[in-house]
């Protein structure tokens, strides 16, 4: 696979992942973990689909608290590869701190943001749609990657297509971003086959996208570029910039003034949101019974299904449960069905309110 010339991949590598606690810590979120059975994490995973398309043009964002695991797992990044947050202002800064450092770096360069903890199974083909989006995104315009539903979930975001875009074939333009719809109208979605799945995948000239942000809040976009032109700003005007999504602060406007185009994309995507999706993802067509991350010797099903992760090193037996969600660690078991997995979110809120320590 060749190398895109003069295209940046950014990794923005953050977020606790509180939907797979306890597997998934603020200390040791989801990026940084093997939840695919494969050896590598999720973000060496991203780091391995991207090198083929940038080489070493790549810039992982993270905290601070994470800068050396980051490191450690990707030991080809230079020390300047890595941007460390001062502290999480959410992903427009995030994003647009690469930005404006990029902007700088290759005033002819075209990035790409890919979030660190996403899974895909189709590399090949997830390549060619990147490369379409670049080609587009050199015309100017902030470009998506639109992903084909594959059942009407409540989960995601999604993205309204628009017509075509002149000159650049299966390229539509994006009437609106949607928020997570209920059920019954991701099902309407799907019937029209004119939404797709927003996984925040942008592609995008630097320059852009801060004019687009500067459009919006020209003093986060003239902050963004202060630090980049003297990174000694950064501990003091880290703070003053606005906590907000990339989504919110620029796509849904630009969207909105006509500025957004997306490229559908069918590569088999899938964020691992919570326990019913890591399910989903780990077990094979003929699974039939209980499905296992980790060393299977220490768990004995009878008549069950499900997922157990033995995290620990306790023996882990279960006898005639369906749909089970069992995840054992050193210092807490969970046990939930796959229908509830998204309500583990609500433990760990409860708990934080409790002040339970959950590193």
């Amino acid at each position: 696979m060749t190398a895109i010339e003069h295209f940046w991949a950014v990794i923005p590598a953050g977020g606790a992942g509180t939907r797979l606690w306890p597997l998934s810590r603020s200390a040791s979120p989801k990026f940084l973990r093997d939840l695919t059975g494969g050896g590598r994490s999720l973000l060496q995973g991203t780091y391995d689909r991207l090198a083929p398309l940038v080489e070493d043009r790549v810039v992982v964002v993270t905290g601070r608290a994470h800068r050396d695991a980051v490191a450690a797992q990707l030991p080809e990044l230079g020390a300047e590869s890595i941007l460390v947050e001062p502290s999480a202002r959410d992903s427009m800064a995030a994003i647009g701190l690469a930005a404006a450092l990029l902007e700088r770096a290759d005033p002819d360069g075209v990035m790409g943001s890919f979030a660190a903890d996403h899974v895909i199974s189709d590399e090949g083909a997830f390549g060619e749609c990147v490369r379409t989006a670049v080609e587009v995104a050199r015309d100017g315009w902030l470009v998506t990657l639109g992903i084909e539903p594959t059942f009407p979930s409540s989960a995601f975001g999604y993205v309204h297509l628009g017509e075509p875009l002149d000159g650049h074939a299966g390229v539509c333009a994006v009437r609106e971003f949607v928020e997570k719809p209920s059920v019954s109208v991701a099902q309407e979605y799907l019937a029209t086959g004119r939404f797709r799945w927003n996984a925040g995948m942008f592609v995008v000239r630097p320059t852009v996208l801060l004019d687009l942000l500067a459009e919006v809040d020209p003093d986060f976009a003239a902050g963004l570029r202060e630090i980049a032109a003297d990174g000694g700003r950064l501990e003091a005007l880290w703070p003053t910039l606005p906590k907000i999504a990339l989504d919110h602060a620029v796509a849904e406007p630009a969207a909105a003034a006509g500025r957004v185009v997306t490229v559908p994309a069918s590569f088999g995507w899938d964020d691992i949101g919570d326990f019913d999706s890591l399910a989903t993802l780990l077990e094979s067509d003929e699974t039939t019974e209980t499905t296992v991350l980790g060393d299977s010797s220490l768990v004995h099903a009878l008549q069950s299904t499900g997922l157990v992760v033995p995290a620990g090193d306790r023996l882990v037996a279960l006898i005639g449960l369906d749909d089970v969600v069992v995840v054992d660690t050193p210092d807490v078991l969970l046990v939930t069905s796959r229908a509830r997995a998204q309500d583990v979110k609500h433990i760990v809120a409860a708990l934080r309110e409790s002040r339970v320590e959950l590193t």
